[in-house]
């Protein structure tokens, strides 16, 4: 199956993120101190290190904050992981052929560890710039443990960063994700056979999927749950529901009021819900090898956009790296879009960098500021398109550059574009050779899921007098299980190289798995839960 090069839509704005300034403010806040403190001590050299740990404040703003925790954390270790390894490499060999090829397997490892606990937005990008640029510094072994210790302190003071919202809205995630829900569960009962309702049933999984993760079940908590459980009573009864009243719900939630308490909230007992706790201590789904072919097409686009880029006498190999480790998603015509996205941005990023020189060289201090602003500006813009964003990194990159020294502009700006139009076309070459066939594997694994998932709640369904609690717990396991069946297909739908996909055989398992859905919410109806 040969899947479509698309052009049309790869450059379209999106809408931004409802939570589009927390990333962009607390980069911000993460890397100013460390910076601004290097800047007094007239050791602006050392920046590189301390921005590795600051950076980590990009991730996870959408996780409450038990998970957030133990998110940060794993990243920061993980980056400075990832920089020890760096500056090791750089401090034992001047080869920039084994050093191109340490870097290609170090954006491997990070790119499948990143996938396998999915961290979510910035994902192995931001950790493998980081990495790589390491592997090209000027680097002894005695100085090694200092730069990790600045890395580690500033990763510290980024994860401080990341965690102080919640002195002051606990729940905030939780009630983003609730909102989100019951919003997308109105726009599904407005109109039940769009596009919408596979985004509603992924919303309403999300809200679960964070509430999960949120740690004790306190009266918050189980009111949002609650709520949780209103969105799926909608998207299983459209007719039935209530739009306005499941928007004013959202609406409220994005406020600072407390929690709207439902109509016939005392029907819900705790056993209600005992559904959505079962899937703490479900079986994780089986990801690592389903993510092998896209370790290999990283390593390799990596390495050969390296080499290429060494081949070509280009001072900087490592943004050849990056570039192709930036491409690959989820199958091959993701990988595309990303790949024109980058350069594009990239291309534009270069002017910007042109047009910002003069200012940044005015002085050290200039060059910081320019540097703050940037990384807000990249955080602000890259959630309406990867493109836009990258128009503030690309010259955001160049500028750190010179934290180290003053470099030539012109030959910086050659160096990037060369960079990026190598990387691009070695990331996509690798794409195309290295096949993903168990997409499909998948795709069989997912329905089979899907009908097992149904068959069991049918089977409940069937019986006199169903246990509340096995039903729920079977209704939540069967929505998982829809939710990751199109996820699938669609991601195996944009792959190359594939036998055809049975698509008959998913929609009919969509249509009954729905219809069994809608079953299970008319038995909770029956009890005495209204949507």
């Amino acid at each position: 199956m040969n899947a479509r090069l698309p052009l049309a839509g790869v450059l379209r704005l999106g809408r931004p993120s409802d939570i589009w300034f927390k990333p962009a403010l607390s980069v911000v806040v993460a890397v100013a101190p460390p910076n601004l403190t290097l800047l007094a001590l007239g050791r602006l050299d050392l920046a590189m290190y301390t921005m590795a740990g600051s950076l980590c404040a990009l991730y996870a703003h959408n996780r409450p904050y038990a998970a957030r925790a133990r998110a940060l954390a794993g990243v920061v270790l993980g980056m400075v992981a990832g920089l020890g390894v760096g500056l090791v490499a750089a401090s034992l060999t001047g080869s920039a052929v084994v050093l191109v090829t340490v870097g290609a397997l170090v954006a491997a490892v990070q790119k499948t560890l990143c996938d396998a606990t999915r961290i979510g937005p910035p994902g192995h990008v931001v950790l493998t710039f980081i990495s790589s640029a390491s592997l090209f510094v000027p680097q002894t072994l005695p100085q090694v443990p200092g730069h990790l210790a600045l890395a580690l302190a500033a990763g510290g003071w980024a994860w401080l960063v990341g965690m102080a919202p919640g002195l002051f809205r606990p729940h905030g995630p939780e009630r983003r994700a609730t909102a989100r829900a019951l919003d997308a569960a109105a726009a599904h009962a407005e109109n039940p056979r769009s596009p919408v309702s596979a985004t509603a049933h992924a919303a309403v999984q999300a809200a679960w999927q964070t509430l999960l993760s949120a740690g004790a079940r306190s009266e918050t908590r189980r009111a949002l749950e609650r709520l949780v459980v209103r969105a799926e009573v909608a998207l299983a009864a459209p007719a039935d529901a209530d739009r306005a009243r499941l928007r004013a719900w959202a609406r409220a939630l994005r406020g600072t009021a407390p929690v709207p308490r439902t109509e016939g909230e005392e029907l819900l007992a705790a056993d209600e819900l005992l559904g959505a706790e079962a899937e703490l201590t479900a079986p994780a789904h089986p990801v690592w090898r389903m993510l092998a072919p896209i370790a290999v097409r990283t390593a390799l686009g990596c390495a050969l956009a390296g080499y290429a880029a060494l081949a070509l006498g280009v001072g900087r190999p490592y943004w050849a790296l990056v570039t192709a480790a930036s491409l690959y998603q989820a199958n091959v015509t993701l990988t595309w879009s990303r790949a024109v996205q980058r350069v594009v941005g990239n291309l534009v990023g270069v002017l910007v960098f042109a047009a910002l020189v003069p200012l940044a060289h005015l002085g050290p201090a200039a060059l910081v500021l320019c540097c703050l602003a940037l990384n807000f500006g990249a955080e602000a813009l890259i959630g309406r398109n990867y493109w836009l964003g990258s128009i503030c990194v690309t010259p955001m990159a160049l500028l750190i550059t010179e934290f180290a020294g003053y470099q030539e502009p012109g030959r910086l700006i050659t160096d990037r574009v060369v960079d990026t139009l190598v990387g691009a076309l070695a990331g996509f070459v690798a794409a195309l050779a290295v096949t993903n066939r168990r997409a499909g594997d998948r795709v069989e694994l997912s329905l089979a899921a899907v009908e097992r998932a149904r068959d069991h709640a049918a089977r409940l369904l069937a019986e006199p007098h169903p246990d509340f609690g096995a039903l729920d717990t079977a209704r939540r396991a069967l929505a998982t299980a829809l939710v990751d069946l199109r996820a699938t297909v669609e991601a195996a739908s944009g792959e190359w190289w594939l036998r055809a996909l049975p698509l008959e055989r998913v929609v009919h398992a969509e249509r009954a798995g729905h219809r069994t859905l809608a079953a299970t919410i008319r038995h909770h109806r029956a009890e005495g839960v209204r949507p």
